[in-house]
């Protein structure tokens, strides 16, 4: 019965050992990888002990070192004549490097335990992913409103070597109130591209987009513009305010404002109204023939100029034409230092036409509206949706008078861009909406900067 038990009991611990033995193998052949800055310091530390041990013998006028190697060799002498060396020899070596893997296995559990309170994961993948990330191209993205943000959540499971230059020009809803009544810059589109950056996205995302329903004065205010307005109170800026955020929400590349100044967008219409406010533009229903900013020129954020003369590749949109890319292209400084870039550099068009703004516009005639807005060139390539949205959708956005954006290629063409035709769309199937997917889009134009921009450090195996 007990020779059952102790078969049955052999038996289960053979098999669960079978499962468990490559997985940890597995992860200690991973600290061998190259560039986690672990090895290195690691063998400089033994050297470390081994001068000091010899030191300390020098010092004693090699006294201990005598005494040592003649204790030893009389203790090995000994234990050779009890055990023959070929079976003495090999239970040493096997029981040392037990104890260097015990020793590194309870070492680095501590050091994850400490880090990694929560115990979601290997401090090994945890260091491999920090070092991919930091490797990662540095990319800039420029916009605003939802488009934005969605981009960024897809690109930040590739790099953490992100900026996001955001526009400031929004003055509606709970960003309007605040820049109106507390004078800060709107903080809307900044608080969107945060949460999309902060590791805790979803949490913080849901945290950062609550609406109060009551309090006079709180009601329809989102906790993320309040939160990001005091900042700006306590550190003196919203450039401050945006940077110890993102410390604080430890967030994946860093968010800046196109500008510090007041900008306020005014378009003139084909009927001959000139509007003034970004809200007010869309809701005016009129074809735009040009459109400017209140001060004309504003001043550029440094460390936005700065990041575009640094970026591997620079991506315009998704979002608004007019509302959220455009507003970034009237700061002058900006327009001038993305078309003097050596960087990929290419625009993502909207899935959908924007009623109000661009009413009938094809692919072209959004990149002849930016070419025109700019006065430079400032991108190559131009991706575009393959396939239309389902008959359910198409009918949901006929009803707001809103159609897909006709990919004309021929005009593409002939306007000196390459078309990088791709599905990168989100169909909700229960209300019809048409959103950009964030993980596909960033996949398909990490794909095709790995083709341009030759940068080895993309994993082109998970764009895949």
């Amino acid at each position: 019965m007990s020779m059952g038990l102790l078969k049955q009991a052999f038996q289960v611990l053979k098999q669960e050992s079978r499962y468990r033995t490559p997985t940890r193998v597995n992860q200690w052949f991973k600290w061998l990888a190259p560039g986690l800055l672990v090895k290195r310091w690691l063998l400089i530390s033994v050297a470390g002990v081994i001068f000091v041990a010899l030191g300390l013998a020098i010092w004693s006028n090699l006294t201990p070192v005598y005494y040592i190697s003649e204790f030893s060799r009389s203790f090995l002498r000994a234990i050779t004549r009890l055990i023959p060396s070929y079976v003495s020899g090999p239970i040493v070596i096997i029981s040392g490097i037990l104890m260097i893997l015990w020793g590194q296995t309870r070492s680095l559990g501590s050091i994850t335990e400490v880090l990694m309170p929560q115990g979601n994961g290997e401090l090994v993948d945890v260091l491999m992913n920090h070092r991919r990330l930091h490797r990662g191209p540095r990319i800039v993205v420029l916009g605003g409103g939802t488009g934005l943000s969605t981009l960024l959540r897809g690109l930040k499971t590739y790099s953490a070597n992100i900026t996001a230059i955001v526009t400031v020009a929004d003055d509606g809803g709970s960003s309007g109130r605040l820049r109106r009544e507390i004078g800060v810059l709107p903080p809307g589109d900044l608080r969107n591209c945060i949460a999309a950056l902060a590791d805790e996205e979803k949490l913080l995302t849901e945290l950062f987009q609550y609406r109060f329903r009551a309090g006079e004065g709180l009601a329809g205010h989102s906790f993320g513009n309040l939160f990001l307005t005091v900042m700006s109170e306590v550190t003196g800026d919203i450039e401050q305010a945006i940077a110890a955020s993102s410390k604080v929400l430890a967030i994946r590349g860093q968010v800046l404002p196109s500008t510090l100044s007041d900008v306020r967008l005014w378009a003139e219409l084909a009927d001959g109204r000139r509007i003034e406010g970004e809200s007010n533009i869309t809701e005016a229903k009129g074809k735009i023939i040009k459109i400017g900013c209140t001060p004309a020129h504003p001043p550029a954020l440094p460390r936005a100029i700065q990041a575009i003369q640094d970026a591997d590749y620079l991506i315009i949109g998704p979002g608004s034409l007019y509302t959220s890319i455009i507003p970034n292209l009237l700061v002058p400084e900006i327009t001038e230092t993305i078309a003097r870039s050596k960087a990929a550099r290419i625009y993502v068009c909207n899935i959908m036409t924007q009623p109000g703004e661009t009413d009938g516009y094809t692919v072209s005639d959004h990149i002849r509206t930016i070419d025109r807005v700019a006065g430079h060139k400032l991108f190559d390539a131009v991706l575009v949706q393959r396939t239309s949205p389902s008959a359910q959708s198409l009918i949901r956005y006929a009803q707001e008078e809103s159609h897909p954006v006709f990919f004309d290629r021929e005009d593409v063409t002939r306007l000196g861009r390459r078309a990088i035709v791709a599905n990168v769309m989100d169909e909700d199937a229960k209300t019809g909406l048409v959103r950009h997917n964030s993980d596909r889009l960033a996949r398909i134009l990490l794909r095709w900067y790995s083709k341009v921009g030759q940068q080895p450090s993309v994993s082109l195996k998970k764009l895949d």
